[in-house]
C-alpha cells in the first residue's frame, strides 16, 4: 500500500451517508431478524407443543416438554449458531465475505421452513426432526455474526461505522416485534375460527386439532423477509478491504466501490509480492502480541454478557405473574395461552429491549464503544445487586412493580451497552485477513456464555435458589466491566488504523526505502 491509504479505502472512509448504507444495514441486518424471530417464537412454540403432544388423560394441568426435551429444543439452536460462527467466520476471511453470504441466509431460509414441516405424528418423530433443523438453522445464523459485522463495518464510513454496525445488529428488535405480532394475529385468528373451552373445562377439548397448524405457521414465517433479501444479498460486490488487502486485486476494488459510490476512482499500482511479516497468521507470535489482548477481551466479555443476557429466561415467569398478564396455564385454552405469552413478551421487548438497541445506535460515534460497553455492565451490576441482595424484598405483592422496572433497567442497559458493543468492536479493530474469523471466534465465546447462561443458571437457581444465582450474575456483570478495559476505543478512526494495518505497511515501506537509499550509497562512481 502507499504510504497515504489506498483511494479507494479512504474514499470508503469519508464517503458522507447515502442510500447504499441503508439498503446495507437491511441487508446484513435480516439475518438478524431472522434470528431473534427464532429465538423469540420458540419460547411460544413449547408451550403449544407441550400442550399438543405431551398431553396426560386425567391430568390436573396442561402438557409441558419434559425437561430434556425442552433443553434439546432451545440448546440445540445454540450449539448450531456457536458451531456456525467459528466455521463460517473462518471461510469469510478464506473465500471472502461475499461468496459465502449467500450460504448462510440460504441456510436459514431452507431450515425455518424445514422446521415448521417437521414431521411425524408421534412426540419423539416430531421433537427429533425439529431439533435437527433447528441446529442447521442454528448454524446458518452463526455464520451471519462475523459476516454481517464484517460487510458492514468494511462498507461504512468512519464517522458513522459504529452506528451502522449497531443497526444491523439492532434489526433484532425488529425481529423480536414481528415475532410476536405474528404470534399474536394468527393465535387470534385460529382462536376466532376454533373456539375452545378452558383446560379446567375440557382437557381435551382446549387443544383443537388445529393448533398444531399454528405452530408451524410461526416458526416458517420468520423465513419470508430473510428469503426477500437473497436476491440483493447476492447483487453485493465483494467488500473493497477484501479485494484490495487480502486477495490484492486494487483494480477489482477501486471498480466495485466507484459503481457503490458513484464516484470515479482512479486504481493505484499495488505491490504485489508476499511479505511475511506483515501476512501473521491467527496463530502466531505476532499476532499474539499484536491483538492477543485484544482478543481476549472480545472474547471475555462477550462471553460473560451472555451468561447474564440469556439468563433472564429465569426471571420471566416473575415478571408476567407479577403484572397478571399471564393467568394460570389450566385457565386457558392453547390458543388463547399463546396469545397471552406472545403480548406480554412484546410488550416487555418493545418497552426495554429494543429502546436500548437504539439508543446505542444513535450515541456509539458519540460517546464511544469502551464508555458505552463499560456503563452498560456498570449499571447491569448495579441492578443485578440490587435485585439479588434485598431480594424477598421484591417478592412482596406491593413491591413487584418495583422488581419489573428494576428488571427491565438491567435489560435496557444491556442492549444500550455490551449487548451491542461486542458485536461491533470485534469487526473493527483486527486486520482484514482475520477480521471475520476473529468475530466469529469472539462471537462463538458469546454463544458459550448463552449455553451457560440458559441452562446452567436455570438449574443453579433450582439447586442454590434465585437470590445466589442474581447475586453471581451480578459478579459476573463486574467481571465484565474489568475485562472491557482489555477491548481499545476504535471511534472516528479508519479500519486499518485501528487494527495496524496503516502502521506496518508504512514500516515496510520506510525500510524498502532505506534500503534503496543504502544501494544507491554502496554503487561507486
Amino acid at each position: 500500500m502507499a504510504k497515504d491509504q489506498l483511494q479507494v479505502l479512504n474514499a470508503l472512509d469519508v464517503a458522507k451517508t447515502q442510500w447504499y448504507h441503508f439498503t446495507a444495514i437491511v441487508i446484513a441486518g435480516m439475518g438478524f431478524f431472522t434470528d431473534a424471530y427464532d429465538l423469540f417464537c420458540i419460547s411460544l412454540v413449547t408451550k403449544l407443543l407441550g400442550r399438543i403432544y405431551y398431553h396426560k388423560e386425567g391430568a390436573a394441568t396442561p402438557g409441558t416438554l419434559p425437561s430434556n426435551v425442552s433443553a434439546a429444543v432451545n440448546g440445540v439452536a445454540f450449539c448450531g449458531t456457536l458451531t456456525g460462527q467459528l466455521f463460517f467466520g473462518w471461510l469469510g476471511d478464506k473465500m471472502g465475505r461475499k461468496r459465502v453470504y449467500g450460504m448462510t441466509l440460504l441456510l436459514m431460509v431452507i431450515c425455518s421452513v424445514a422446521s415448521g414441516l417437521s414431521f411425524g405424528s408421534d412426540p419423539k418423530s416430531v421433537m427429533a426432526t425439529l431439533c435437527f433443523f433447528r441446529f442447521w438453522l442454528g448454524f446458518g445464523i452463526g455464520g451471519d455474526y462475523p459476516l454481517s459485522a464484517t460487510i458492514m463495518s468494511e462498507y461504512a464510513n468512519k464517522k458513522t461505522r459504529g452506528a451502522f454496525i449497531a443497526a444491523v445488529f439492532a434489526m433484532q428488535g425488529f425481529g423480536i416485534l414481528a415475532g410476536g405480532m405474528v404470534a399474536i394475529i394468527v393465535s387470534a385468528a385460529f382462536k376466532a375460527k376454533y373456539p375452545a373451552p378452558t383446560f379446567e373445562v375440557d382437557a381435551n377439548g382446549s387443544t383443537v386439532p388445529e393448533s398444531d397448524y399454528v405452530w408451524r405457521i410461526i416458526l416458517m414465517f420468520g423465513a419470508l423477509p430473510a428469503l426477500l433479501t437473497y436476491y440483493w444479498r447476492m447483487k453485493m460486490p465483494e467488500t473493497a478491504r477484501y479485494t484490495a488487502l487480502v486477495a490484492k486485486n486494487v483494480k477489482q476494488a477501486t471498480a466495485d466501490m466507484s459503481k457503490v459510490l458513484q464516484v470515479d476512482l482512479e486504481a493505484e499500482q499495488e505491490q504485489q509480492e508476499e511479505n511475511k511479516e506483515r501476512d501473521f497468521g491467527l496463530f502466531t507470535s505476532k499476532f499474539l502480541s499484536r491483538h492477543g489482548l485484544h482478543l481476549l477481551g472480545t472474547t471475555s466479555t462477550w462471553f460473560l454478557l451472555d451468561i447474564a443476557f440469556y439468563s433472564q429466561n429465569l426471571f420471566q415467569k416473575d415478571i408476567f405473574s407479577a403484572i397478571g398478564w399471564i393467568p394460570k396455564a389450566k385457565t386457558m385454552n392453547a390458543l388463547e395461552e399463546v396469545y397471552r405469552i406472545a403480548r406480554a413478551q412484546t410488550l416487555i421487548a418493545l418497552c426495554s429491549t429494543v429502546p436500548g438497541y437504539w439508543f446505542t445506535v444513535a450515541l456509539i460515534d458519540k460517546i464511544g464503544r469502551f464508555k458505552i460497553q463499560l456503563m452498560g455492565f456498570f449499571f447491569m451490576t448495579v441492578f443485578m445487586f440490587a435485585l439479588g441482595i434485598p431480594y424477598h424484598h421484591w417478592t412482596l405483592p406491593d413491591n413487584r412493580i418495583g422488581f419489573v422496572v428494576m428488571y427491565s433497567l438491567t435489560f435496557f442497559f444491556a442492549n444500550f451497552g455490551p449487548n451491542a458493543t461486542t458485536f461491533v468492536v470485534p469487526a473493527e479493530i483486527f486486520p482484514a485477513r482475520l477480521r471475520s474469523t476473529c468475530h466469529g471466534i469472539s462471537a462463538a465465546s458469546g454463544k458459550a456464555g448463552a449455553i451457560v447462561g440458559a441452562f446452567g443458571f436455570l438449574y443453579a437457581a433450582d439447586g442454590i435458589g434465585v437470590k445466589k444465582t442474581l447475586i453471581i450474575l451480578g459478579f459476573i456483570n463486574f467481571l465484565g466491566m474489568l475485562f472491557t478495559f482489555f477491548v481499545p476505543e476504535s471511534k472516528g478512526k479508519s479500519l486499518e488504523e485501528i487494527s495496524g494495518e496503516a502502521e506496518q505497511e508504512n514500516a515496510i515501506e520506510t525500510e524498502s526505502g532505506q534500503q534503496s537509499i543504502d544501494d544507491i550509497k554502496s554503487v561507486k562512481v
